[in-house]
């Protein structure tokens, strides 16, 4: 770091009995008094480079030897003053980085100007700042960082203005162009000019260098830094990003990888605060952070957004910074897991486990922002293209180029889809979601973004399990979301012998198993049309067929389902037989006064057939039978 020294005398001040005093064998003849001290000290010296001490001596009634006076409100405190009375006797001072900016407030105080003496103390510590400290990286920052105790004066004189345009500019230059005292090799030795092996260091050092620098400032003037190098417009907007996660692992405590606050903490807040001035001082870092990240998208991980979620929801933050983050995460929400969806609920309004609100507002977001995949380019657009006589395969290549974007969007939504259902099974274990949340999350997902239903059928299947007091009619409700037809066929055998689901979806299930058994095994004319016309649509769109279930996606060891250990169908047709006879009326009864209009449902009417039912289950048993023993 550099460094000045000014004057030659060798230092003869003293303390006796809490005075301090000059030794010279000139009697004093001024007493100042700062911050509780006394200085026993000389007139002529002082007065000849200090204008305010001039004119003070010169309105104060008191006549007598030595004259008192008092600076109750110096900036600077006593060390800053002593430099300053030091200076104006000739003794050696020392002045850098750590000290300028104390001995420069003190001294415009004392209006040591160039009216009181030509080359006084201001004009040499002006000449200092700007020739060496604002010129050093490590300088302007330690610069910068003491100017925290001096805000205002700081302010007023552009100290902190300076230093702050000091390091933006650093940082927009390339690092070989910076005088690096820190930053990249900080465990290298702490040299003060650019020259040799040091250059080449430089020349070495990652682009985003300076981020863990700058993270050590605190937060006002780390946003109003951060700010100005945004402003430049030179560095990318990841690096920026990349920057902002730095800082907030460094100063969060719920960012910090252990879950508690960096032992840099410990120096931001004294031990005497109270946790919620703690928590403010936190939930003002917070805000500030989600106010500076950039635009783009991408420029920041969506699990670092949803990290700062789990924050704003700890500390309380606004809930424009919440919006603004929920906003973001759904611009990029494909890129999440399910862990990093699982934000706790903080809210005494609200028992559930996991804040599922918040889940819903990104999922809203997600779908907004991906409403209008282009499909075709725009009739102006190519009204523009033969303006300008361009040839029709460039037309063609941008169409193509807009029909991969899209593609591009719907591969994020079946990703997204994924997701869902995966947080679906987390969630569903909470005994406190209501129904009615656990049915909007499933369905804030168009259907056409799930392929299959096996996970959706995992999630419903948790759910059963962890709310045992559901009626029949809230598992019907709960499992209307389901659709049978894209369950595999491990998924059809574990729903068939589940004593949880409602009948309707067991018969369901059966259907279009056995159907599709039958129309592999070649016998679709034993089939009902109804069921062949059903399963038509299904069978002729291949991007609906529904994959193999992934057991290793499953979740706990107890919610996970197979065929493995079931019962054959053919040990459960009684018992499906007289579950069919036992909830025939009942169901006809209830579904006429929940839907309030008599309308009979297709299990009700299917129930209604006397002898239909056992004849068709008999020929789908055999069907599956007979298959069976072929193979």
């Amino acid at each position: 770091m550099k460094y000045m020294k000014l004057g030659s005398r060798p230092d003869t001040f003293f303390t006796t009995e809490a005075v301090r005093s000059v030794s010279s064998e000139v009697s004093s003849d001024l007493i100042i008094q700062v911050k509780g001290f006394r200085y026993l000290l000389h007139k002529f010296p002082l007065l000849s480079k200090c204008l305010r001490l001039q004119r003070l001596c010169s309105e104060s009634p008191d006549s007598s030897q030595p004259q008192t006076l008092q600076l109750p409100d110096f900036p600077g405190g006593v060390e800053a003053f002593e430099t300053c009375a030091k200076f104006c006797y000739g003794i050696t001072i020392t002045l850098s980085a750590f000290n300028i900016v104390s001995v420069r407030c003190a001294a415009e105080y004392l209006q040591m100007t160039e009216d009181a003496e030509k080359g006084n103390l201001i004009y040499k510590l002006e000449v200092f700042c700007t020739s060496c400290i604002f010129r050093g990286w490590k300088d302007s920052i330690v610069t910068l960082q003491s100017t925290k105790s001096f805000p205002l004066w700081s302010e007023d004189l552009g100290v902190t203005g300076r230093c702050i345009d000091a390091i933006a500019s650093k940082v927009l230059a390339h690092p070989s162009k910076v005088c690096l005292s820190r930053s990249y090799s900080r465990g290298g030795r702490d040299d003060s000019s650019c020259n040799g092996a040091e250059s080449q260091r430089h020349r070495l050092a990652p682009k985003g260098w300076w981020a863990e620098d700058i993270a050590e400032l605190g937060i006002d003037l780390y946003w109003r830094t951060m700010v100005a190098i945004k402003s430049g417009g030179r560095v990318p907007s990841i690096l920026f990003g990349e920057a902002l996660q730095i800082y907030a692992f460094r100063w969060l405590p719920t960012m910090s990888k252990d879950g508690i606050a960096s032992s840099k903490q410990a120096t931001l807040d004294n031990c005497s605060d109270s946790m919620g001035e703690i928590t403010s001082k936190h939930r003002l870092l917070l805000e500030s952070i989600v106010s500076l990240l950039p635009m783009e998208k991408g420029s920041v991980s969506c699990r670092f957004l949803l990290k700062l979620l789990k924050a704003a929801n700890i500390l309380g933050a606004s809930s424009s910074s919440k919006m603004e983050l929920a906003r973001r995460v759904g611009i990029q929400l494909e890129e999440a897991t399910v862990n990093d969806l699982l934000i706790p609920s903080l809210s005494y309004t609200n028992e559930t486990l996991y804040d599922v609100d918040i889940v819903m507002t990104i999922l809203e977001q997600f779908r907004l922002q991906g409403q209008s995949p282009p499909t075709s380019p725009p009739r102006a657009k190519l009204v523009f293209e033969r303006r300008r006589s361009r040839s029709a395969e460039n037309v063609d290549f941008e169409f193509q180029e807009s029909r991969r974007s899209s593609s591009a969007s719907h591969s994020s939504k079946l990703k997204v889809a994924k997701l869902v259902d995966g947080y679906l099974q987390e969630v569903a274990r909470d005994v406190n979601l209501p129904l009615s949340k656990m049915i909007a999350l499933a369905e804030a997902i168009p259907n056409f973004t799930r392929p299959d239903h096996d996970d959706l059928y995992g999630a419903i299947d948790i759910y059963l399990k962890a709310h045992p007091n559901l009626n029949k009619s809230e598992r019907k409700r709960l499992c209307r979301i389901l659709d049978c037809k894209k369950l595999s066929m491990e998924a059809c055998m574990h729903a068939a012998q589940n004593e949880l689901l409602p009948l309707r979806v067991v018969v369901q299930v059966l259907f279009f198993e056995q159907a599709r058994a039958a129309m592999a095994g070649g016998q679709v004319a034993d089939l009902p049309n109804n069921i062949k016309a059903l399963l038509a649509t299904q069978e002729h769109d291949p991007a609906r067929h529904p994959p193999p279930l992934d057991s290793n996606t499953t979740g706990l060891v107890d919610d996970e389902w197979s065929v493995s250990g079931l019962k054959s169908p053919k040990s459960n047709l009684s018992t499906l037989r007289m579950k069919l006879a036992e909830d025939d009326n009942e169901m006809g009864e209830n579904d006429v006064q929940q839907d309030g209009n008599g309308k009979a449902s297709k299990l009700k009417a299917f129930c209604s057939l006397r002898t239909r039912p056992k004849r068709m289950f008999s020929k789908l048993w055999s069907i599956n039978r007979s298959m069976n023993e072929r193979h």
